[in-house]
């Protein structure tokens, strides 16, 4: 979970109103298709967005199945929400009528947001008439993702789920491992994790000011808050969701046993409803155990602050996991702790602010029931009450349009209008190579990286005056760029990458950071290169492709239209397109992790260019030690590039024509580099 401004208590969490459009000049127009928002209460996002300025359509499912109870759309007067037919139950596996989202695509939209998993029917619906309609073909598209199992979908969905991520701009995620599992799957950028929401204004304690039959003694239920007066008082723990074995209804009880203050409170119906009963009475808690059954949603806030605390027991298995659980923190904005397992994503929502403890110990899960009902219960009441706010429809609309300004290339608002600029210096042993790369930066905050933790480049940082940081392995430049990155001296700064074989002055840095800055889809800059000789260096270039590789074997480089990019020995980097695109590949050891890092924020949105009124000197392969290692690190990468952007028959399909290229050039050019 990320940090958020919060109060002390959570309030009605509904952000303030915007005045002022946006600082373009116009608001931000998102289109968003959502399934589950014909849910009123599911649909505070798109509230929270349009009280922050967005101009938001909504196109729903009319009618759809949500909690096991039909549910149809009812929009409020002031909602901008369409109504669509659907075809199918199953959330991977239905489609909409493609009438009105054909209609809605041709608006003018900033942002297309589609709430749909990546391998979902309807996601692949609605790229494809995207891909159709003029209009909307180049508005970038955010994707929603909660899977967070590794899972190999059957063909074509894991076609659909490749084709949607490589599509996409952005992805928002519910939790860590799903946005690294969309990462990992083909998505270009850093996948935001965004909670989900909770209305404060609904949940929110017994105490607080406008709760119906609030006394700030007890409860809307009568139950008295707390047991910390008298250890051996009764302990009322909750239970809210389906009756099911992966939810850990059966080590509730077995955890039940262990404590005769703890008693159970069951709501939800679910396959196990009928064997609860006998599965209590086997273990001696049947006297323990009420089973509620199904309540109104609209009851659930006045259910949770009747509960001393919640238990959210779920064992994770093959094929299922928790998502987020936002029963916990909807028990949390009531004041109420919680104590969940370690399943899926429930550290992550109920870490800090609750109680894990490991899937399927009763023993330790009734150590933990008892210990937030009592001596703990003040301490987590208050983290739970930090962490709701984290997860308000209010905050949750601020990180949907962090998200969105990322992708419409647009800054937040920060106190400076351009961020600093900080150097970076990945080294590797040559410390007088370094020398003369780093004296001409040194009043400029620089870092050096030591991928060969040598005394002696530590000794000549602090004669200098720079930032030494040794990541204790020589994990290859990608990784040491990542330790510079996340070790900023000014997080958000802009990020020069220094090779310790290239010199730059001040001066033509300042060249760079104005061009860089002067065109707000600049991703990338470079200035123009010599050798130590004073021979030009070429600085653009195209970014790998199989049929770039087939142009070039032919004679026909002259036809490529592939993107360029600039070489990382003198590399500016706009801290907008780190913050979207993320942190360097790692499993690039020596070479192309720039042009693999470009090649991502290209198919953001972004471009790079060469600055040729700024000037750098490069040796080239100046610590790189053996050339033949050098160009076996080379061919690698190149290999791995292609495989990872093309797959294996596009790696196949340029093999082939480097094989093809080789072998003309060997019999065509004389001598040593018909040889070579």
């Amino acid at each position: 979970m990320r940090d958020h401004p919060s109060s002390p208590r959570p309030g009605s969490g509904a952000p303030d109103k915007v005045s002022e459009k946006d600082s373009r000049g116009g608001a931000v127009r998102v289109l968003r298709v959502s399934h589950s928002a014909v849910v009123d209460e599911w649909r505070g996002r798109e509230r929270a967005l349009t009280a922050l300025g967005v101009d938001v359509e909504l196109c729903c499912a009319r009618r759809w199945h949500a909690g096991g109870a039909p549910v149809t759309l009812v929009a409020r007067p002031d909602e901008h929400v369409h109504g669509v037919r659907t075809l199918g139950r199953h959330p991977a596996l239905f489609v909409y009528d493609p009438l009105p989202l054909w209609r809605a695509l041709g608006g003018d939209f900033d942002v297309i947001d589609v709430h749909e998993e990546p391998f979902a029917l309807a996601t692949a619906e609605i790229l494809l008439l995207r891909a159709l309609r003029g209009r909307s073909r180049r508005t970038p598209v955010v994707l929603y993702t909660a899977q967070n199992l590794r899972k190999r979908y059957p063909i074509p969905f894991r076609w659909l789920e490749r084709w949607a991520l490589r599509s996409a701009s952005g992805v928002s995620a519910c939790n860590t491992e799903a946005a690294r599992i969309a990462e990992d799957k083909g998505f270009a950028g850093r996948a935001h994790v965004i909670p989900l929401g909770v209305d404060l204004g609904r949940f929110r304690p017994a105490d607080a000011p406008g709760t119906p039959g609030g006394s700030g003694e007890t409860d809307a239920a009568g139950h008295s808050e707390g047991t910390t007066g008298d250890p051996s008082a009764p302990i009322t723990v909750g239970f809210i969701g389906r009756l099911v074995p992966e939810k850990g209804l059966l080590v509730l009880l077995d955890a039940l046993a262990r404590d005769p203050r703890l008693h159970l409170r069951v709501v939800g119906t679910g396959p196990l409803a009928s064997e609860l009963p006998a599965r209590a009475a086997s273990v001696d808690v049947a006297d323990r155990v009420e089973l509620v059954g199904a309540t109104d949603p609209a009851g659930i806030p006045d259910v949770l602050r009747s509960f001393d605390v919640l238990a959210v027991p779920s064992l994770p298995t093959g094929s299922w996991t928790e998502q987020f659980g936002r029963v916990a923190v909807e028990a949390m904005a009531c004041g109420v702790p919680v104590v969940s397992s370690d399943a899926g994503a429930l550290p992550d929502v109920v870490g800090g602010a609750g109680l894990v403890v490991p899937a399927g110990d009763p023993a330790a899960l009734a150590e933990a029931l008892a210990a937030a009902s009592g001596p703990r219960a003040a301490e987590l009441r208050a983290a739970g009450f930090a962490r709701a706010e984290e997860c308000s429809w209010g905050a949750v609309g601020r990180d949907y349009l962090d998200l969105y300004r990322s992708i419409v290339h647009e800054a937040s608002p920060a106190p400076e209008p351009t961020p600093t600029l900080e150097v970076v210096v990945v080294a590797y042993g040559s410390p007088e190579l370094l020398r003369r790369a780093l004296e001409p930066v040194a009043g400029l905050p620089v870092t050096v990286v030591d991928n060969s933790s040598l005394p002696a480049i530590r000794g000549l940082c602090d004669e200098l005056g720079v930032r030494y940081l040794d990541p204790g392995r020589n994990g290859g430049f990608a990784a040491g760029v990542n330790h510079g990155l996340a070790n900023r001296i000014a997080p958000g700064s802009d990020v020069l990458l220094l090779n310790p074989d290239a010199e730059i002055t001040t001066d033509d840095v300042a060249r760079l950071h104005e061009a860089l800055r002067a065109r707000p889809d600049l991703a990338s800059v470079g200035p123009g290169q010599v050798d130590e000789g004073g021979r030009e260096s070429r600085v653009e270039w195209w970014l790998p492709s199989p049929s770039g590789t087939w142009l070039e074997a032919l004679g026909l480089a002259r036809l490529r239209r592939d993107p360029t990019y600039v070489i990382g020995s003198v590399l500016l980097l706009r801290a907008e397109a780190l913050e979207q695109v993320g942190a360097f590949d790692e499993r690039f050891f020596l070479y192309a992790e720039e042009a693999d890092w470009s090649y991502r924020a290209h198919r953001l949105g972004w471009r790079h260019a060469a600055v040729p009124e700024a000037h750098a000197v490069h040796i080239g392969a100046g610590t790189g030690g053996d050339p033949r290692r050098r160009e076996a690190h080379f061919h690698a990468s190149q290999e791995r590039y292609l495989r990872k952007h093309y797959g294996a028959v596009g790696w196949q399909w340029a093999r082939a024509g480097q094989w093809l290229g080789a072998m003309a050039r060997s019999v065509l050019l004389p001598g040593e580099r018909g040889s070579a």
